[in-house]
């Protein structure tokens, strides 16, 4: 009988609110297609340019829609088949079913028609993306979730639901805990899918996750409810890197000496493999880490990583490139971009751990780094060091405080701004600031191609946009990269 309300309970909700047999017209941008219907425009979630579906709306108002695609009466003739048994589910690689030359085309697409749609500046002709050699494996860092709640699908569900109903009168379900170890639901911030086998992460990846679930569920280990603020296991954060070194830091919600040696002990005897391995507890609400500290259980703390001949030290909160390979190449166009010559006095703005000043280096007579996380630049310092770097100097601060006139007469003022800021772009007193500086010549590397459109506009008052650079980063997501190349009017 359960069973059966539930299933009235969706079909009542999506009698209101299915659109069908809807024809996908366009790729619309951020992952989501496009489609026309009695006038009114539909963006969908799940399907791609060519397919037939049912739309279930979760908004709907005068001028147009949006929703995600519930069933499929046709395919795209360009579809492929998703490669993971988790797509759909967990959030994560939300292009599968396009094959990668298609993402590529739709990801140029997308920073053309947001540069021109709301830049509204005079723009060169774009250079073709630079796609990604490797489209699988190859992210150097993943952050996974201990949770007591494992997300259940509908069938899941109602097969629960059916075994309870041939159970006796009286009788209770037997009391198995749906824990789960993995990444969030789109939209369900207490439910986590729990992952098998994740294509983001070379191995060991996924044995180690499965180790550490089936380990902590055998011991009887508590994984932590978001809800109710309790539980012992919280999070798993993996960095691999191109040069073979495995990190693990699990965070904890309160220390438990006896249980985390039993577990880690456990984890280094069957993974030789693991380099360093650090645990950090954690008993606030939120999961950052970042204003905690990590403790080293075993090996060094910390792992190293090569873009070309540089090496860089990353710690368990350092920010670094999460794909290395096509982080070189970012980098590269970068470099070209700022056309150094040796004279140069380069800034790099939003420095993070100093990754783009010191892979700029050797082609600049002066590197000065800005970062607001003092952390990082602390990181950004001993990067510099650890690769005899003498023409580097970091500073903390908000750009905006430092780079006074003060400041300029210390360092001097520079030739070649790099800036790479966060998804919301630069605020507008920082492109006022570049606007008041003068460089000859700015390099902005973006990686949300609508914000770097709004601020292209802000500095068209003083600046030419001579070269424009898709780098895809991030395969079989909507996520895409930008460098542009600006010059003084």
């Amino acid at each position: 009988m359960a069973a059966l309300c539930y299933l009235c309970a969706v079909r009542k909700k999506q009698k209101i609110r299915i659109l069908e047999q809807v024809k996908v017209e366009d790729y619309a941008a951020e992952g989501k297609s496009i489609a026309r219907v009695d006038g009114k425009v539909v963006f969908i979630e799940g399907a791609v340019p060519g397919d037939v579906v049912n739309v279930q709306l979760g908004k709907s108002k005068k001028d147009w829609a949006e929703g995600k695609a519930v069933h499929f009466h046709e395919y795209a003739a360009d579809r492929t088949t998703p490669f993971c048994n988790h797509f759909g589910l967990c959030g994560g690689c939300k292009w599968q079913m396009l094959p990668y030359e298609k993402q590529l085309e739709y990801k140029q697409r997308e920073v053309e028609q947001n540069l021109k749609r709301i830049g509204r500046i005079d723009l060169p002709e774009m250079l073709p993306i630079v796609g990604a050699k490797h489209t699988k494996y190859y992210r150097n860092k993943l952050e996974y979730t201990f949770s007591s709640k494992r997300y259940l699908t509908r069938e899941e569900l109602l097969e629960r639901d059916k075994q309870r109903e041939a159970l006796p009168e009286g009788a209770e379900p037997a009391n198995t805990p749906d824990v789960a170890l993995g990444y969030h639901v789109p939209k369900i911030y207490d439910k986590i899918v729990d992952i098998e086998t994740c294509y983001l992460q070379q191995e060991p990846n996924n044995a180690i996750r499965n180790f550490v679930r089936d380990f902590a569920k055998k011991q009887g280990f508590s994984f932590y409810d978001i809800k109710a603020h309790e539980g012992w296991l919280r999070t798993m954060i993996f960095r691999m890197t191109t040069t073979g070194e495995v990190m693990v830091n699990i965070t904890f919600g309160y220390d438990d000496v006896p249980n985390r040696e039993l577990l880690y002990n456990a984890l280094l005897k069957e993974f030789p493999e693991i380099t360093t391995l650090l645990y950090t507890i954690n008993p606030k609400w939120n999961d950052s880490i970042y204003d905690l500290q990590p403790q080293t259980f075993f090996g060094s703390g910390y792992v190293s990583e090569k873009l070309e001949e540089f090496v860089f030290k990353i710690g368990p909160k350092s920010f670094f490139q999460t794909n290395t390979k096509q982080g070189e190449e970012l980098y590269k166009v970068t470099r070209d971009f700022a056309k150094l010559t040796g004279n140069e006095t380069l800034y790099d703005l939003y420095c993070g751990t100093g990754s783009i000043g010191i892979f700029c280096s050797k082609g600049a007579k002066k590197i000065i780094g800005v970062e607001a996380v003092a952390e990082a630049i602390e990181d950004a310092k001993e990067n510099a060091a650890v690769n005899g770097l003498t023409n580097t100097s970091f500073y903390a601060g908000d750009v905006i405080d430092i780079c006074n006139d003060a400041f300029f007469a210390a360092h001097g003022r520079p030739d070649v701004i790099i800036t790479d800021p966060p998804r919301a772009g630069m605020h507008e007193k920082l492109v006022r600031k570049l606007l008041e500086i003068e460089a000859p010549r700015i390099v902005y590397v973006s990686c949300n191609p609508a914000t770097q459109a709004r601020d292209l506009q802000l500095l068209n008052e003083k600046y030419v946009v001579e070269q424009l650079q898709p780098v895809d980063m991030f395969p079989h997501t909507h996520h895409i990269e930008n460098v542009a190349a600006l010059v003084l009017r």
